[in-house]
């Protein structure tokens, strides 16, 4: 995968806290949060103004997570066009946003888009990783 990594974080799982990372060209930013009870990623557009928030993936419930006594990596990367952002949890891609088709990926597939919000997608496909390829990169 062809990513520019702009936040890396220890964490414990169930102990609140976010990691943020904008993306190289500043337009977008993605940040992972812990509220103690469940991880959620979310998709921020500076563009909008007032409430940047465009989209939110649920990424786990800490009660269901048996390891969360071990710290975690999180790791947020970007494409180098700043248009899709990947979660990276100990090395393992969790929910991808693409800013441009305004589609989100995520292992839970939670929460549906909202409908008003234009975005699309929640629904895990390893195809969402191919968006950091090289090939993808240069089209």
């Amino acid at each position: 995968m062809a990513i520019v990594v702009t936040a890396t974080e220890m964490i414990r799982v169930g102990e609140a806290g976010h990691v943020e990372a904008e993306a190289p060209d500043g337009t977008y930013a993605a940040v992972f949060e812990d509220d103690g009870d469940t991880g959620y990623f979310y998709a921020l557009d500076f563009a909008r103004g007032g409430q940047p928030i465009e989209n939110a993936l649920h990424i786990y419930n800490v009660a269901d997570i048996a390891d969360r006594h071990i710290p975690s990596e999180v790791k947020i990367g970007w494409s180098v066009d700043s248009t899709k952002a990947i979660l990276l949890i100990n090395e393992t891609p969790h929910a991808v946003f693409d800013f441009a088709a305004r589609r989100g990926y995520c292992r839970s597939g939670f929460p549906p888009p909202a409908e008003d919000s234009g975005w699309s997608g929640h629904a895990w496909s390893d195809g969402a990783l191919e968006l950091f390829s090289k090939k993808a990169l240069n089209s």
